[in-house]
């Protein structure tokens, strides 16, 4: 699977981190995948619009 980064956004009080919309890595979705190294973990956005990260 190949993910597409988007470009990180950076606001005022955070100037030093990268940010990224949730909305984004989903694509509008409720489900993206993300790779760390040989991980692949998995972003959910819930129905209350928390996010939950699990391996």
């Amino acid at each position: 699977m190949s993910l597409q980064q988007s470009p990180p956004q950076m606001t005022s009080h955070q100037s030093a981190l990268p940010t990224y919309d949730a909305r984004d890595l989903t694509k509008s979705g409720e489900l993206a995948q993300i790779v760390l190294e040989d991980q692949t973990y998995t972003l959910r956005i819930t129905r209350a619009g928390k996010l939950i990260l699990t391996k």
